[in-house]
């Protein structure tokens, strides 16, 4: 069934709320890594999040699958949560909560980018000039970090973090795909039971070549993660999917490191330095630039 391209204030609420959470998954992530390893972080979270589903696994199965169906899935589960996963959790061994959530802003334009390539949309030149400047910004964004105990590399946390977008973006073009067909809950459901079958061999090894001391506080954050963030924030954008097109979409990405430097600066005490700022201003410049669309003026006749 073809999306309205009407203004769904519905999907409207939902994406914001999916961002906000995301928004927050940063700042869970960099806590809870203080205590575990990050394939254990990521192998629990897909699991408490898969057994939130084995109620409507008697549902899904009712779905009839092509074989085309099966591969778009595994590549969405590939994308995300297995390769994108991987990729953020590293990325914030090595640098801020609030340097990684002003590279998500990158995201909407590596979706457009990868949409004009695959899909054949049309990459126009303002497209290509705020990729460039945003791109740019965001290097300097990284060069300008500096180097403390809980991010001891931001240009490689900040590259890694450019990794998870790309993944991401890959992400939203199946997911939109898959979204004609199946519903919001079996698309986020399929995820989990992925990630929870692919980390579980990667948790198996930090078992047994790390020591991992679970405690009350990191219990709680792998729920967090597990049922607000992954249940919750995926959800919620798995459904704003099926209301709205995909590059109506990941346009909300942009509020998506708002969010983290409020959240960063009220639980991580991070701030970031007048030179930070002016280079995450240009990263939101280049973005916006490059998804706007301007009017040229009627000649009068």
């Amino acid at each position: 069934m073809p999306k309205s391209n009407n203004f769904n204030l519905l999907a409207i609420f939902a994406l914001i709320f999916a961002t906000f959470i995301w928004g927050s998954s940063f700042i869970a992530l960099k806590l809870v890594m203080q205590d575990l390893g990050e394939f254990t972080v990521l192998f629990f979270r897909m699991l408490v999040a898969s057994l939130c589903f084995i109620y409507f696994v008697k549902g899904f199965i009712k779905y009839k699958f092509t074989k085309k169906d099966i591969q778009f899935i595994l590549l969405l589960g590939f994308f995300e949560p297995c390769l994108y996963f991987i990729f953020e959790a590293k990325a914030l061994l090595y640098t801020s909560a609030s340097q990684a959530g002003m590279i998500t802003s990158l995201m909407p334009i590596i979706t457009a980018m990868a949409a004009g390539y695959f899909l054949k949309e049309i990459i126009t030149k303002q497209l290509i000039f705020g990729s460039l400047l945003a791109t740019s910004a965001a290097i300097w964004l990284s060069l300008q970090a500096t180097t403390t105990q809980l991010s001891p590399d931001p240009l490689l946390g900040n590259f890694l973090e450019l990794c998870a977008m790309i993944c991401g973006a890959g992400y939203t073009i199946v997911a939109r795909y898959l979204s004609d067909k199946f519903s919001a809950l079996f698309i986020t459901a399929i995820q989990s039971f992925i990630g929870a079958i692919f980390f579980f061999p990667f948790f198996l090894y930090e078992y047994f070549t790390t020591d991992i001391h679970f405690t009350n506080n990191s219990i709680g954050w792998i729920f967090y993660l597990g049922v607000i963030v992954t249940l919750g924030g995926y959800g919620l954008y798995n459904f704003a999917l099926t209301k709205i097109d995909a590059s109506k979409a990941s346009m909300f990405i942009y509020l998506l490191p708002v969010f983290t430097l409020i959240l960063a600066y009220a639980f991580l005490d991070e701030t970031l330095s007048s030179s930070e700022f002016l280079a995450c201003g240009f990263i939101l410049a280049g973005v916006v630039l490059s998804q706007i669309k301007f009017r040229r003026p009627k000649q009068q006749s």
